[in-house]
């Protein structure tokens, strides 16, 4: 099976690798998505393996991932940072995209097409001045349910495909949301990650309670639940924004504890992306927010780090090709 790496960054558009992370390359201008862009997020599906989204600092892009092409989707975000995409599972034309300042729109045609969501969202943060979505998420249950984090003003769920929309934040230390999670099994549960630690909801959202890491530093970023194992979570931790020290964390039982993961050097700042893929559940691969990238073969059990640094990292993904 052919592996597709992609790494989006802060300043130097995205990063391709086609040998599990060994070596990269970064198409140039002419392929349609500017050499020095900034790019936040990734977003792909596996019922259309050769295609790649990105949101970056002026819009939308598709890539035609063979060619390394890509292609301007106009659309009311063309003067937007678009922080967050996410496609439905049931249907990749199906897109939720969001911004900063905070919004939503969406796309039903692949996005040849978006439009607003009516969802209001706080216009002013102290921290990054407008505030910005930091994650949409289908929930596996429904995906006509949609859940949104928001830096800074909370969690918010949809129940009608983004139609309408209710704040989930009783319980929240912080409403300063960076990543979102829900499992399954073995029982349902939800996860916001904070500047102030991670919340856990077991009624669906109704209430929050902060769960204490094992860890000299309570700031976490990405939760990605494992494709290939109902229980086993992967949590980013570190000491700040980019901050200068991390930990990978695991959770083998749901969530209700968590274990540092074995890298084989120290984080250089706070692990900002998790990637992984139901196509070959064991393979993981990790960026620090400064660039360090990690990969594992064996479900995490081990770890190395790769040679290559990326500046600064805001996305990562892999598909099969």
């Amino acid at each position: 099976m052919t592996i597709n790496l992609f790494a989006g960054t802060v300043g130097m558009s995205v990063w391709f690798s086609d040998d599990l992370g060994d070596s990269w390359r970064r198409p140039y201008s002419e392929s349609g998505l500017y050499l020095e862009s900034r790019v936040w997020a990734l977003s792909g599906h596996p019922d259309a393996p050769g295609q790649l989204y990105a949101g970056t600092d002026n819009g939308i892009y598709r890539c035609d991932v063979k060619a390394r092409k890509w292609t301007h989707l106009p659309s009311p975000m063309d003067q937007m940072n678009v922080w967050a995409l996410a496609q439905a599972p049931s249907d990749p034309e199906v897109l939720i995209a969001g911004t900063q300042p905070a919004a939503l729109f969406r796309s039903d045609d692949g996005g040849q097409s978006w439009r607003p969501l009516p969802c209001h969202f706080a216009e002013d943060c102290i921290y990054v001045r407008w505030p910005r979505v930091t994650q949409v998420l289908f929930d596996p249950a429904d995906d006509r349910t949609l859940w949104v984090g928001v830096e800074i003003d909370g969690v918010h769920r949809s129940d009608d495909g983004g139609e309408s929309w209710r704040r989930c934040n009783q319980g929240l230390a912080s409403e300063d949301i960076h990543g979102l999670a829900v499992i399954e099994t073995p029982r349902r549960r939800l996860f916001a990650t904070t500047n102030k630690g991670l919340h856990i909801s077991d009624d669906d959202g109704g209430s929050w309670q902060v769960q204490t890491l094992d860890s000299p530093w309570q700031y976490t970023r990405v939760i990605v639940p494992s494709p290939g194992r109902a229980d086993l979570l992967w949590l980013a931790n570190g000491n700040g924004p980019p901050g200068d020290a991390g930990r990978l964390l695991s959770s083998r039982d749901g969530g209700d504890s968590w274990q540092q993961a074995a890298l084989p050097a120290e984080p250089n700042s706070t692990p900002w992306c998790i990637a992984d893929n139901a196509a070959d559940p064991e393979l993981l691969f990790m960026a620090t927010n400064l660039g360090q990238l990690f990969r594992s073969q064996d479900g995490g059990a081990s770890w190395v780090k790769l040679d290559r640094e990326l500046g600064e990292v805001r996305a990562l993904r892999w598909q099969p090709g």
